[in-house]
């Protein structure tokens, strides 16, 4: 959901697909516009816009998006340079209808993030996104002639959210829904990895976001944040603690800002705002998109779909996962990513034989032959489908650190209590990206990480190189064994595909990037120390004892090709991806400047005491 102020309103934009210039002269050509405030049960209106074919010689089903980014323009005489999920769905011929939510924009109301969603709704006054979409469709039904009586609901990000709500709704005219790239839970996906916090994705986000914090309607746009600097590591340093957000910066005017600050442990406040716990008993056809290297949503459209799946086994759901940043299957090509190519387009195919397909089938009658799962296999870069995710064919298997910096599916044999140690000091954390930025460079998901193994607070494990492919596919586990001699610390790790010496350039390498020994990042993440056992419940290490630190890596569909390489980083500091560990046990969103504390940190790799990562091996 969340990216930085420089390129926050391009985010939005993305939302709405890219279209041929060609489609705004058909829509204003081929579309009625007309503009509606929708009564809800507790007397609320919100603003919706809708998109009417002019051909009323038959009827039409109804696509919706509700959004908290805008439906602008506003007026009936302004039209979207684009409708619809893309310009398919225009020359097929749609209603097509937009929507504020709740608290946004031209809508009224009191903005929640993620509004906690109710099992319940005995009065009129228990609303949420659930009963706004249901109320919102009943409306559309009964008063936009021409609707044929099904409705279908798409969204990115924030609108993939509003789209897993529309579910919620449980309205019968609801035929088909496509959650992308959702927010599920908003601790997990957008605040919180694993309790670490997601600064640099989230910091330059609110100030933009935040154009109204009341229930009056408005139209006007946010000013954002200036850093006044492209420099996001040397920004984010002389910020300092965390609590000098507000102190130098946002003087606690942002409400939403506050609320993650306040929040640190996976509390009530972030429980309330996991709509995983809701989805049962929906019967509505669902379509769950996401991309391996979305670098905001790739918890939500992984869980999404397995909840889903889990939850409601006679329900037709549909999972398709590409190489794809956040949103970027909605726009573009999909053929690279930084310096590594997919080997052709990507998008255009999801759009046409997967998107369209999908919804021209429920909404329409259309013939539909796609699979359960449509997965891209990265790194052989080729389509794949399944039954179901993961492959029933991913074996178990546990790939372990060993004592000489070796990885391997053979366990360490020694009894000696063998580790490698690092010193990691907060005030010269590891930068997440090889360069200058402000933005969380989405490049960095496939970046080549040489930058890093060379630091000495970052510890590398590797294969040897490999005499056939290895194919993982579903989720990585991190098994650690730690000590630290402070009483917190962040644990990040990455998994890289290495590169032969043979390797070559290819059309998107960078002009100054040798392919050649290339460590590309497959799947990373991030694990404050203290949630390890608990993220409510946060616990201190005790110093020098060996403790296991076990956390989830998410999902990946990779193969590492013959005369590759598998390795494995370790690191304490990844900045300003994420904040910095005190590395001391204590609320770190209220430490002070003085608080960050060195430490020296071992990862231990014994047959006592092993290290691995538990993966599933196609």
């Amino acid at each position: 959901m969340k990216r930085t102020l420089v390129i926050t309103f391009c985010f939005i934009l993305s939302a709405f697909s890219s279209f041929a210039q060609s489609d705004a002269a058909y829509i204003k050509d081929n579309y009625t516009k007309y503009e509606y405030q929708i009564p809800m049960r507790d007397g609320k209106k919100l603003f919706t816009s809708v998109y009417v074919p002019k051909d009323q010689s038959k009827k039409y089903p109804i696509m919706m998006d509700r959004t908290p980014y805008s439906v602008a323009p506003y007026g009936t005489d302004k039209y979207k340079a684009g409708l619809g999920p893309s310009s398919q769905f225009v020359h097929d011929g749609y209603i097509f209808v937009y929507q504020d939510v709740r608290g946004r924009w031209m809508s009224e109301g009191i903005y929640e993030e993620m509004t906690p969603e109710l099992e319940q709704h005995k009065t009129n006054k228990d609303v949420d996104e659930g009963t706004d979409t249901y109320d919102t469709i009943d409306w559309l039904i009964k008063n936009l002639p021409n609707n044929n009586g099904k409705v279908g609901v798409w969204g990115i990000s924030y609108p993939g959210f509003y789209s897993t709500t529309a579910l919620l709704s449980r309205h019968p005219a609801l035929a088909a829904v496509s959650p992308q790239a959702p927010i599920a839970d908003l601790y997990r996906d957008d605040a919180f990895h694993n309790g670490a916090f997601m600064l640099v994705a989230n910091f330059g986000f609110y100030p933009g976001f935040t154009n109204r914090q009341d229930d009056k309607p408005t139209q006007r746009r946010a000013q954002g944040f200036d850093p006044g600097t492209n420099d996001g590591y040397k920004f984010f340093m002389d910020m300092g603690s965390m609590r000098n957000s507000n102190a130098k910066y946002y003087k606690d005017t942002i409400r939403l800002w506050n609320e993650m600050m306040d929040h640190p442990n996976y509390d009530q406040h972030w429980k309330d705002r996991n709509v995983l716990l809701h989805l049962h008993d929906i019967k509505t056809p669902t379509l769950v998109t996401g991309g391996w290297y979305d670098a905001e949503d790739l918890y939500g459209a992984i869980n999404t779909y397995k909840v889903l799946v889990k939850n409601n086994p006679a329900t037709p759901v549909y999972f398709a996962m590409g190489p794809w940043v956040h949103g970027g299957w909605a726009r573009g090509n999909g053929d690279h990513l930084g310096d590594v190519s997919f080997d052709g387009p990507t998008g255009p195919m999801y759009r046409e034989k997967i998107e369209f397909a999908f919804f021209s089938h429920y909404l329409k009658g259309t013939p539909l032959d796609i699979a359960n799962i449509n997965t891209f296999e990265t790194g052989v870069n080729q389509w794949k489908t399944y039954k179901q995710w993961p492959p029933v064919e991913a074996q178990e298997k546990n790939l372990y650190l060993l004592p000489d910096g070796k990885l391997s599916f053979s366990a360490p044999t020694t009894t000696k209590n063998d580790y490698k140690e690092f010193v990691s000091d907060p005030m010269n954390p590891v930068p997440f990206i090889d360069g200058i930025d402000f933005d969380m460079k989405r490049e960095y998901m496939t970046a080549d990480q040489r930058f890093a193994e060379k630091r000495p607070d970052v510890l590398t494990y590797q294969t040897d190189v490999l005499d056939n492919d290895v194919t993982l596919a579903g989720n990585i586990w991190a098994n650690l064994k730690v000590s630290t001699t402070g009483t917190d610390a962040d644990w990040i790790v990455k998994v890289l595909d290495v590169y032969p010496d043979t390797a070559t350039a290819n059309q998107f390498t960078g002009k100054d990037v040798k392919m050649a020994g290339y460590e590309q990042m497959v799947r990373s993440e991030a694990m404050r120390g203290k949630f390890r056992n608990s993220f409510s419940n946060p616990e201190p290490f005790v110093p020098g004892k060996v403790t296991p630190v076990n956390f989830e890596l998410q999902d990946v569909l990779h193969t590492f090709k013959k005369g590759h390489r598998i390795m494995v980083q370790i690191q304490s500091t990844w900045f300003p991806l994420i904040d910095r560990n005190t590395q001391q046990f204590q609320d770190i969103m209220k430490a002070k400047d003085t608080d960050f504390k060195k430490a020296t940190h071992r990862v231990y790799s014994s047959k006592a005491n092993p290290s691995y990562l538990k993966v599933r091996v196609l």
